[in-house]
């Protein structure tokens, strides 16, 4: 797969009419939230008609007079691919690790998830330097090209002994690259059946391999993912209404099945069916 179209991206003209909800008070709403998320891959005309029928009961996260943030992550593995393994196979005890940039406000976190045997899930972040800028592609800068050394290494491999899980074998490198832009709303009806929820809306998703400079995009689709109390919020119910079900849809392992097809996919195969990708 070589150089892609940029994805068409979400409407703005309804997000500049919404009123604006600042990050402590959006942190603040979502952290009394017992919360159950669920993404979608829709056309951008699903995110359009959300905004129009949601739009007395929403507000959308403004940092700056900003309302739409870049976002570029690093995802790192074992030469196996321990961890896309251990999802791909479904082990009830995995992990995953990345380094995310927040290119708008020059923030950028190490980010460990675990999943117990429990089926707990948890994440923790280590706050680190900020790359220079990104290059024109989506691939990884410079400072985050190399191997997980130091501090950062250290850090992964505290999270993954507190969570139970088994040290991988061998050094963590990047094995993928993700670029994006996110949108973030705040759901809270007035009717009182419905709880709280967030949004987020994901567009112009581009996935490159560090490595072989492979890269692909979405060119239609955008990702939506709610996160609603243990009832789906009003916009699972719009998007069920529209013909949207939730899918399995984790940025690294369907990339990474995107870039490398020899790998085994089958608990994606549903959402790489869904994904309208250009031609190689």
């Amino acid at each position: 797969m070589s150089d892609a179209p940029t994805a068409r991206p979400t409407p703005r003209p309804a997000l500049l009419d919404l009123p604006a909800i600042g990050l402590e008070q959006l942190t603040e709403q979502a952290s009394l939230m017992t919360r159950v998320d669920r993404k979608y891959l829709v056309p951008a005309s699903a995110v359009h008609r959300l905004l129009q029928e949601m739009s007395a009961d929403l507000q959308v996260l403004e940092i700056a007079g900003r309302r739409t943030f870049g976002y570029r992550s690093v995802y790192y593995d074992t030469a196996q691919l321990a961890s896309y393994r251990a999802a791909a196979t479904g082990r009830r005890r995995r992990f995953k690790v990345r380094r995310r940039d927040y290119l708008d406000t020059g923030a950028a976190f190490l980010e460990v998830k675990t999943r117990t045997g429990r089926g707990e899930s948890s994440k923790v972040r280590l706050a680190l330097a900020a790359d220079p800028p990104p290059p024109a592609s989506p691939g990884p800068s410079p400072a985050s090209s190399g191997d997980l050394r130091g501090e950062a290494a250290e850090f992964v491999l505290a999270q993954l002994a507190e969570a139970g899980i088994p040290v991988p074998a061998g050094a963590l490198h990047p094995v993928l690259a993700t670029a994006y832009d996110r949108t973030t709303l705040m759901a809270a009806p007035a009717d009182a059946r419905s709880d709280p929820s967030r949004i987020t809306v994901d567009a112009a998703l581009a996935w490159t391999d560090p490595v072989t400079g492979a890269s692909t995009s979405l060119t239609e689709l955008v990702v939506v993912e709610t996160k609603a109390g243990t009832r789906p919020g009003p916009a699972d119910r719009l998007l069920w209404a529209l013909g949207h079900r939730p899918l399995r849809l984790s940025k690294y392992a369907v990339g990474l099945a995107l870039l490398r097809p020899e790998l085994a996919a089958n608990r994606w195969h549903r959402t790489l069916g869904r994904l309208d990708l250009p031609a190689a």
